[in-house]
C-alpha cells in the first residue's frame, strides 16, 4: 500500500495527482524550485521539498535531487506526472533502486518507447503501421534526407509537447533547423537526439488512451482527437473524435493494444497516430499520463490517476472499461499572444476566475472542469511552460460541450499577461470547428491567430468574443471603454478628500465633456496596439442632471457606477460591466466579452524615444546566439538574435532590410522584457 507519494513535477499535474491522493487517504510530497517557491502545488501538498535553483536542468530534471527529495520527504512512492523526467527510464530505475514504488511502466517499457526512433522499429515489427524515418548522427546533417520530398519534420527522439520539433520546407534550412531542434530537446528533456520523417499536412492527430495492469488486462479507452495545434503542441483536445467511424476506431484501438502488448506495458499510456483518409500511421507512444487525459476521464467516468495508483499497488483492472458517454472538449489556456507568433507572456496573474466550474482536477458529468496550476496572484515566470490552465466541458453532445466551454471562457476574468483566451472562444464558435472539420493546419487555414488579444479586432466591432447578444448600437469595445471611464471617475470621487459629494464625472464647465483615452490592449513590452490612431479609443462624456450624455452613445443610459462596476442601458437592454485596474491596465469584463485597456495620460511625461529599427526582447530570457555583427547588412526577416525563454527558442528577426547599426547583447546574457537587443538602420528605397 502506498502511504506517502512524491510527485516529481509541478503546476497543474502535481495538483491533479494530489487531489486523487487526498481522496484515497495518501499523504503527498511536492518538490519545488526557487522559481516555484510559494506556487500553489507546493503550498497545498502535505510536505514540500525545495530543489535549489530555477533552471529545469538544475531542478525538475535532476534525478539525484528528486530521489533525494523523496527520501527527505519520507515518500514511499513516486509519480512522475508528465513532462520533465516522466519518460526517462534512468529515473524510473533510480526510483526503484531506492526501494520506492514507481507509479508508471517499467524502465524497460519506457526505454523501448523513450526513443521514438527505436519505438517506430518495434512497432513496425509488431504490425503497427508507421511512417519512414531517418535517425540523425550526433552532429552534422543527414545526406540521405536530401533525397526525400519536402516538407520534412525534425523531431526530438525523447519527450513530447512540441519541444524539439521543426518543419523544414527547403534543403537549405535543414541544418539550421536540426541544430535548433537538438538544443530545444536537450533543454527540455536532457536528450538532444533528433530524427527526420516526412511531414503529412492537413492530417488528423488521433490518439488512444491505454491502461494495462500486471495481470494481462489491457484497456483501450476509445480515442481522443488532438488535431488543433500550434507549434506542434496541442491546443484543443476532445473525445471522441468527430470524424472517427466505428470501423476506424476498432483499427486504432487494436493497434494501440498491439503496441502495449509488444513491450509488456503496465500502467497508463497513450498511443498516437496520424490519420488521413484511410491512412493510419503510428507517431509515438507516450509512456505516461497525457495533458489531455481529462476528456477521457469525463466520457468514461473514471479517475485515471486512481487507476494508476491501484495498478502500481498490484491491483487488477476490471475485464473491460466503462462505456463512453457524451462528448468532452478540453482547451489549453496559455499565457501567450497568438497574434505575435504565439509569443509566451510572463508577469503576475492578478485575477483568474472561470465561472460555473463544477469540479477541479476530477471527472465531471455534463459540466465544467478546471485543472490549473495557478491562482490569483500567481507569477507566470520564464522558466517553464506558459500553460495557465486546462478548461474542460462535458456534455450530452459535442455541440453542448463546445457551447458550454466557449461561454465559460468568454465570461472568465483573466487579469494579467496576455492569453490565448480570445482565440479559443472564437475557435469553439467557428462553423468549421462545429462541423468537425478539424486538422493539424486548422489555425493557419482560418487565420485565427492574426488578431491582437484583448477583445479587439482592428476595424471590427469587437464581437468576435462577444458572440450572440452583442448590442446592436455601440460596439463591445466602445461600451467597455465608456464603462472604464465611468468607473475611473467614480474611483476618483470615492478617493476625493474635498467636495466628495459631487457626482462622478461632474465638471464646472458643462459645455466641455470629460475626455478619456485608452490604448486598446496592453501587457506586452511593445504594447498590444501598433501605435496608430486605430489603436486608441477616446471617450467624451458629460454627466448632467438629465443623465449621461456621451458622444457616439445616443441611446445609452447610465444606471449606476462604482469604482468596480458600471451598469449601462442601451436600446432598453441593460449591461453590467465589472471593472478592475492592475499595473496600469484596466480590465473590463461583462457577459458581452472581455476588453483590456491601457489608460493614456492627459498630459504625458516626456519619454526617451527608441531609435527607429530597435529590436526589443519580447520577454525575459537568455540570449542563445547573436547571428549578425555591427555594420553587417541584413535582409528583411533575417534572424538577428535567438532568445531562450519558457523552454523554447524565439527568433528575433529584422523587420526590414538594412544595416546593423547597434548590437547591445551577447550569448549567455540575461535580458529583461523590452531591452533593446539591436538597432537595424533601414535601407533607403530607391
Amino acid at each position: 500500500m502506498i502511504t506517502r507519494l512524491l510527485v516529481a513535477n509541478r503546476g497543474e499535474i502535481a495538483r491533479r495527482v494530489f487531489r486523487t491522493c487526498r481522496a484515497l487517504g495518501i499523504e503527498t510530497v511536492a518538490v519545488f524550485s526557487d522559481a516555484d517557491d510559494g506556487a500553489p502545488h507546493a503550498a497545498e501538498a502535505d510536505h514540500a521539498v525545495r530543489l535549489p535553483g530555477a533552471r529545469p536542468a538544475d531542478t525538475y530534471l535532476s534525478i539525484e535531487k528528486i530521489v533525494e527529495a523523496a527520501r527527505r520527504g519520507g515518500a514511499d512512492a513516486v509519480h512522475p506526472g508528465y513532462g520533465f523526467l516522466s519518460e526517462n527510464a534512468a529515473f524510473a530505475r533510480a526510483v526503484l533502486d531506492a526501494g520506492l514504488v514507481w507509479v508508471g511502466p517499467s524502465p524497460e517499457s519506457i526505454a523501448a518507447m523513450g526513443s521514438k526512433i527505436e519505438a517506430k522499429s518495434l512497432m513496425a515489427e509488431a504490425g503497427v503501421p508507421v511512417l519512414p524515418s531517418l535517425a540523425l548522427p550526433a552532429t552534422g546533417t543527414p545526406g540521405a534526407a536530401g533525397d526525400w520530398p519536402y516538407p520534412l519534420l525534425v523531431k526530438a527522439s525523447a519527450g513530447g509537447g512540441g519541444r524539439g520539433m521543426r518543419i523544414v520546407r527547403a534543403p537549405g534550412d535543414l541544418g539550421r533547423e536540426i541544430e535548433a531542434a537538438r538544443r530545444e530537446a536537450e533543454a527540455a528533456f536532457g536528450d538532444g537526439t533528433v530524427f527526420v520523417e516526412p511531414l503529412l499536412e492537413r492530417t488528423r492527430h488521433i490518439e488512444v488512451q491505454i491502461l494495462a495492469d500486471a495481470h494481462g488486462t489491457v484497456w483501450a479507452l476509445s480515442e481522443r482527437e488532438c488535431s488543433i495545434q500550434r507549434r506542434h503542441q496541442k491546443v484543443v483536445e476532445e473525445a471522441p473524435s468527430p470524424a472517427v467511424s466505428p470501423a476506424l476506431r476498432a483499427r486504432l484501438c487494436e493497434a494501440a493494444v498491439r503496441a502495449a502488448r509488444a513491450i509488456g506495458y503496465v500502467g497508463a499510456g497513450t498511443v498516437e497516430f496520424l490519420v488521413k483518409d484511410d491512412t493510419v500511421a503510428f507517431l509515438e507512444m507516450n509512456t505516461r499520463l497525457q495533458v489531455e487525459h481529462p476528456v477521457t476521464e469525463c466520457v468514461h467516468r473514471i479517475d485515471l490517476v486512481e487507476l494508476q495508483l491501484r495498478i502500481a499497488e498490484g491491483e487488477p483492472l476490471p475485464p473491460a472499461p466503462p462505456e463512453p458517454d457524451g462528448h468532452a472538449i478540453e482547451v489549453r489556456l496559455y499565457a501567450e499572444d497568438p497574434a505575435r507568433d504565439w509569443r509566451p507572456q510572463s508577469g503576475v496573474l492578478h485575477r483568474f476566475d472561470v465561472p460555473g466550474v463544477d469540479a477541479r482536477f476530477s471527472p465531471v458529468t455534463h459540466g465544467l472542469r478546471l485543472d490549473s496550476g495557478v491562482e490569483d496572484g500567481s507569477e507566470i515566470g520564464v522558466h517553464y511552460d506558459p500553460m495557465i490552465a486546462k478548461v474542460v466541458a462535458h456534455g450530452a453532445s459535442r455541440a453542448d460541450a463546445a457551447r458550454r466551454l466557449a461561454a465559460a471562457l468568454a465570461r472568465a476574468r483573466i487579469h494579467g499577461p496576455v492569453t490565448n483566451r480570445d482565440l479559443l472562444v472564437e475557435l469553439l464558435r467557428h462553423p468549421s470547428f462545429l462541423a468537425g472539420e478539424t486538422h493539424t493546419g486548422f489555425l493557419d487555414e482560418h487565420a485565427l491567430a492574426t488578431r491582437p488579444s484583448g477583445g479587439h479586432a482592428p476595424g471590427a466591432s469587437g464581437r468576435a468574443v462577444a458572440g450572440p447578444g452583442a448590442p446592436a448600437g455601440p460596439s463591445l469595445l466602445a461600451l467597455s471603454a465608456l464603462a472604464a471611464a465611468l468607473a475611473e471617475a467614480a474611483a476618483n470621487r470615492a478617493a476625493a478628500t474635498v467636495q466628495a459629494t459631487l457626482p462622478c464625472g461632474w465638471r464646472n464647465v458643462p459645455s466641455q465633456p470629460q475626455r478619456v483615452s485608452f490604448r486598446i490592449g496592453g501587457g506586452s513590452p511593445e504594447g498590444a496596439g501598433t501605435g496608430t490612431d486605430a489603436d486608441v479609443c477616446t471617450i467624451a462624456y458629460r454627466l448632467t442632471r438629465d443623465g449621461l450624455r456621451a458622444d457616439g452613445f445616443p441611446d445609452t443610459v447610465l444606471v449606476g457606477a462604482s469604482p468596480a462596476a458600471v451598469v449601462l442601458e442601451t436600446s432598453d437592454v441593460r449591461h453590467r460591466f465589472s471593472v478592475a485596474r492592475h499595473g496600469g491596465v484596466t480590465y473590463v469584463d461583462s457577459p458581452l466579452g472581455p476588453v483590456r485597456l491601457t489608460p493614456l495620460p492627459r498630459l504625458p511625461e516626456p519619454v526617451e524615444r527608441l531609435a527607429p529599427g530597435s529590436l526589443l526582447a519580447p520577454m525575459p530570457g537568455t540570449v542563445l546566439r547573436v547571428e549578425v555583427k555591427p555594420g553587417e547588412p541584413v535582409a528583411a526577416g533575417q534572424v538577428v538574435v535567438v532568445l531562450e525563454a519558457m523552454k523554447m527558442e524565439h527568433r528575433i528577426t529584422a523587420p526590414a532590410g538594412g544595416t546593423v547599426r547597434e548590437l547591445n547583447t551577447a550569448p549567455g546574457r540575461q535580458v529583461e522584457a523590452g531591452a533593446v537587443l539591436a538597432v537595424i538602420e533601414e535601407r533607403e528605397q530607391g
